[in-house]
């Protein structure tokens, strides 16, 4: 099923409350094995995997679809998408995106302080203000740390599976401390 099917798949869904409801239980249940690397709920424990709770429906069923076509690449996750049902792509997205982030309160404020002046003069056109994202961006507000500051790493430098145009142009100029303030300013939104 092509990614603009299941989209369409998840707004019939979304657009029906009672079937909406049956997908989310279904999406609980599937949810528990995702669990042993994202955490209950979508909060992971390891600050290297990130956190799904919160995510848009719309953009995690995206990256269903970039693993399960080989475009995001992680030989496990790739394979562990591909043995769901398209149904079960959608229940889960659902069910992550009605969960909470877990909030981490800032351990240094000045850190932060700088973080925010970089995300209110650049991240905030995509991720918007709040850091949740939407369709297309995801949600940053909460991430895990060192998901995010390796991610940004190899955006600024163009290494690893995800390739982006607009964030290869937009980390490009970061410096370490850039990203190490960015990174503790989102962490700590809600």
């Amino acid at each position: 099923m092509s990614v603009a099917d299941l989209t369409t798949r998840l707004n019939e869904v979304q657009g029906d409350p009672k079937l909406s409801e049956t997908f989310l239980r279904n999406g609980q249940r599937v949810a528990t094995v995702c669990a042993n690397c994202h955490g209950e709920g979508g909060n992971s424990l390891k600050s290297d995997i990130p956190n799904l709770a919160g995510q848009n429906p719309t953009y995690l069923i995206n990256q269903m679809h970039q693993f399960s076509s080989g475009k995001r690449r992680y030989e496990f996750m790739e394979g562990m998408i591909k043995a769901m049902s398209n149904d079960e792509k959608i229940g889960t997205v659902l069910f992550y995106a009605a969960q909470k982030v877990t909030h981490k309160p800032a351990s240094n404020a000045a850190l932060v302080a700088q973080g925010k002046a970089y995300f209110s003069k650049v991240c905030w056109r995509c991720h918007a203000e709040n850091g949740r994202g939407n369709e297309v961006f995801p949600r940053i507000a909460g991430q895990q740390s060192d998901f995010m500051r390796t991610t940004l790493k190899r955006y600024r430098t163009g290494t690893g599976t995800r390739v982006d145009p607009l964030m290869a142009a937009n980390t490009k100029m970061m410096t370490d401390g850039d990203i190490d303030a960015v990174v503790a300013y989102v962490g700590a939104m809600e």
